[in-house]
């Protein structure tokens, strides 16, 4: 099936030309190009849950209705396309993991993670120093990639299986059929050719390469190992490879589920891929995916949390409103008045806002004015202070600070008026730039502050009375 290799690719390109004659946002336009890559994806492994997983984890780097409703109804339409024309079983069968389980063996998943986490050292660190020496090297980088076309091709000539999309030699790995020569040949020759040519700038996926290098680690381990079923130490290290390679545990783990079916496999993995993503972490400051991205000068971050200005409403931090000015008032007034608490030394009092409120007779809000427009005014100015206020942007009490960040960001302004959703409003508060840092500084306190909670005290035994002497 060398066709197959290619789908994610075209799916990806036939979303992103279909978001193109389409009225959206950049955002919406990023989902339609990752639902294209997600359907390429399931309908080529038969791996919806996966081919979701991986759009979240590697490609959207948000979890929205608006991205994953697309990529899930783009995934499982592929699905369902794909089984009358290919089938509906697993992409490879035959590892047959039985019900029971050795404990030792649940003992060596975590070794057999901890190499798949070295292998994602490995061969991270291949690509880029392949990508270095091609730097240096005295010709046009154009012919940097037929350069990594022929390292391919050397590394045919040792192991010709190693070419390819390789599924027939992944099937001969997961099932326990593979030769020697087969595991070391692919477990070495692959990686080789295929950390140099991609440092070369030849096009190639990861998908399917790390599929065979997984598989022939665990293949190789399973010659020392103790065995538990055919193919099964090369299917938990599949995912521990994914998982230390991608740094995508979770699809590494749903990857090789849809792949075999090996229901009672799904704890082992999840040690092997745990364990393989912890030493990743640890030792790798990047991805292989992320770190070309870092040298051209581009930060990405793939840690997922929650915003802490989403978790806070306006009236956990509001701050109430101190100083508010008639409308009718002049506002050269205003002026002579703050100056006075200038210099008088006043900053708790009128000077404690940098935004006041103005008020028309009937007490409602007619607009804001900034104590730099007043500060700066002529004393002998006697237009009133309802003909200099703007309009106010206002908040409510129950938005959350996220809601009032982009509200700042999107009208240029950094102090809100807080007003409640009633018929006629009334005046609650202020929020500013300050309460959002707060929020943030409050987050930042519970997630690095240690303490203890609950602490054991054993009681102290009274000494023994001393014996009454006459």
């Amino acid at each position: 099936m060398p066709g197959e290799r290619s789908a994610p690719s075209s799916g990806g390109a036939v979303g992103s030309l279909l978001a193109q004659f389409l009225k959206v946002t950049t955002d919406e336009r990023k989902a339609l190009l990752v639902a294209g890559s997600a359907a390429g994806m399931a309908a080529t492994f038969n791996a919806p849950l996966a081919s979701i997983l991986l759009a979240v984890e590697l490609l959207l780097f948000e979890w929205r209705p608006r991205s994953y409703l697309p990529v899930a109804v783009a995934a499982v339409t592929a699905t369902l396309v794909r089984g009358p024309l290919l089938g509906t079983k697993p992409l490879f069968a035959g590892a047959h993991v039985p019900d029971h389980i050795d404990l030792s063996a649940y003992g060596l998943c975590v070794v057999a993670g901890a190499a798949a986490g070295l292998l994602a050292l490995g061969a991270t660190a291949l690509v880029y120093l392949s990508e270095d020496l091609f730097a240096r090297l005295r010709v046009h980088w154009m012919w940097w990639p037929a350069i990594g076309g022929v390292i391919i091709g050397l590394g045919g000539l040792v192991e010709p299986r190693a070419l390819g999309v390789g599924y027939d030699v992944i099937g001969a790995l997961l099932t326990g059929h593979a030769t020697t020569g087969l595991i070391v040949g692919i477990l070495v020759v692959k990686t080789l050719i295929w950390g140099l040519s991609l440092g070369s700038g030849t096009s190639g996926g990861v998908l399917a390469p790390m599929f065979m290098v997984g598989g022939a680690l665990g293949a190789a381990e399973a010659l020392v190992f103790p065995h538990v079923s055919p193919g099964f130490w090369a299917l938990v290290s599949l995912a521990g490879v994914l998982g230390g390679v991608m740094r995508s545990p979770l699809t590494g783990i749903v990857f090789c589920l849809e792949l075999t079916h090996e229901v009672n496999a799904l704890i082992p993995m999840v040690i092997t891929a745990s364990a393989a993503y912890l030493l990743s972490v640890v030792l790798l400051k990047r991805s292989v995916l992320t770190e070309k991205l870092a040298r051209r000068g581009m930060h990405l971050t793939r840690e997922y949390s929650v915003d802490p200005l989403e978790v806070h409403l306006v009236r956990q931090l509001e701050t109430p409103v101190g100083v508010t000015f008639a409308a009718g008032r002049a506002a050269g007034e205003v002026t002579a008045e703050l100056r006075a608490a200038h210099e008088a030394g006043d900053p708790e009092g009128l000077l404690a806002q940098r935004l006041y409120p103005v008020l028309d007779a009937d007490g409602a809000l007619a607009g804001v004015v900034t104590r730099g427009t007043l500060v700066h005014a002529d004393p002998a100015d006697a237009t009133p202070l309802g003909e200099l206020a703007r309009p106010a942007v206002t908040a409510h009490p129950d938005e959350t600070l996220r809601t009032l960040a982009n509200r700042m960001a999107e009208r240029e302004v950094t102090r809100l008026l807080v007003v409640t959703r009633e018929p006629e409003p009334r005046l609650e508060g202020i929020v500013s730039l300050r309460h959002l840092l707060a929020a943030r500084r409050i987050d930042l306190h519970e997630e690095h502050h240690a303490e203890r909670v609950l602490t054991l005290r054993t009681r102290r035994r009274d000494p023994a009375p001393a014996a009454a002497t006459s």
